[in-house]
């Protein structure tokens, strides 16, 4: 019985952090989100994989930037002004919730038609069956972003995949010589 229960636990504490824990993903890697030195963000956003559960942290110079989430049309025009989003901390986190396309740009007025737009496709999370988003849903999708929170590293993207693992290691650990 002792056993069953420690299973059970670990079992839990690995579905807990396997879910809760996505890549975080820096736009813009060191560069950050800005109009200079030729940043190509859409080539940055086809050199990652988005999941749901994943974040983007836009880090940035909040005299000269701000980051809109915009629909697809005000993406495709350059338009801030009817923004579904707009964040100016400077360090904005945003946790995408949902399968589909992300739209942003910064609002300041000729800095998205430089460059300084990106389009984020989010993948459903590998990690569960989930339905794959239809094309319809992918072109204009609603929003659901979350509270922008504190500033992380470009690294968690890489350490958040593996810390999982790590900590039900741990945890496994520590059940088996606790009981």
């Amino acid at each position: 019985m002792a056993c069953a229960r420690r299973i059970m636990a670990c079992l839990l504490v690995l579905a807990f952090f396997g879910v809760s824990l996505g890549a975080v993903h820096k736009v813009g890697d060191s560069t950050g989100w800005t109009s200079l030195g030729n940043i190509d963000y859409t080539k940055w956003a086809s050199t990652n994989t988005f999941h749901v559960g994943d974040s983007l942290l836009f880090e940035y110079n909040k005299q000269f930037h701000n980051v809109m989430q915009v629909s697809h049309n005000d993406f495709q025009t350059c338009n801030g002004t009817s923004a579904i989003a707009s964040y100016t901390s400077g360090s904005d986190t945003i946790s995408l919730k949902r399968p589909g396309h992300f739209y942003f740009l910064c609002g300041v007025p000729g800095h998205c038609q430089a460059g300084q737009k990106v389009d984020v496709l989010v993948t459903p999370s590998s990690l569960g069956p989930s339905a794959s988003p239809s094309p319809s849903s992918l072109a204009n999708p609603p929003s659901e972003i979350s509270a922008p929170g504190p500033a992380q590293s470009s690294a968690q993207s890489l350490i958040s995949t593996k810390l999982p693992l790590a900590l039900s290691l741990v945890i496994i650990g520590v059940f088996g010589f606790a009981f």
